[in-house]
């Protein structure tokens, strides 16, 4: 589905993703989408794409945190409004579908950060964070015995992140 070489058409696609997601979307999360999942753009033109919508402004930068989070600005979206036929029906209904079978996923992924090493001591710290657009909305910072335990307060963070969020929340500030 790729189109080599075609960096306007690269450009239109990465306009309709940020589009279609309706939400800013991380530099994992766009090679992820783009490349790896899809094969809609190649892994070694998306950076370069993203960095011209940036400089041309047709995205922005909305994070104040470590990883920028981009969307689509008025701009693109005149942009992609005005040339999006320039981009296959086929390739527009195919990124559609896996954008409705996938967004939640996405977000919930970029949303919900975790990560743990080892301290000097033996034992594992672990970093849980709520990512928001805009700053974090909730930083944890754990310190547990060992590496397994570590390794399941990881994988099970993205699924209960909200719960502890609203855990947290609702004893604060009650």
């Amino acid at each position: 589905m790729q189109v080599k070489g075609d960096s306007s058409l690269n450009k239109l696609i990465l306009l309709f993703v940020f589009d279609k997601m309706e939400v800013p979307l991380s530099e994992n999360t766009i090679l992820d989408m783009c490349c790896s999942s899809n094969n809609w753009i190649a892994y070694m033109d998306c950076q370069p794409i993203l960095n011209q919508l940036l400089e041309h402004n047709f995205i922005y930068n909305v994070s104040t945190s470590d990883e920028p989070m981009y969307t689509i600005t008025p701009d693109g979206r005149v942009c992609l409004a005005n040339f999006f036929v320039k981009i296959p029906a086929s390739t527009r209904e195919a990124i559609s579908l896996f954008i409705k079978q996938n967004r939640a996923k996405y977000r919930k992924k970029q949303e919900c950060v975790a990560d743990y090493f080892m301290n000097k001591d033996g034992t594992y710290t672990v970093y849980l964070k709520i990512i928001e657009p805009i700053q974090p909305i909730l930083e944890l910072k754990l310190v547990v015995p060992n590496r397994q335990i570590a390794k399941d307060i990881y994988k099970k963070w993205e699924d209960k992140a909200a719960n502890i969020y609203t855990l947290f929340y609702d004893n604060l500030v009650d």
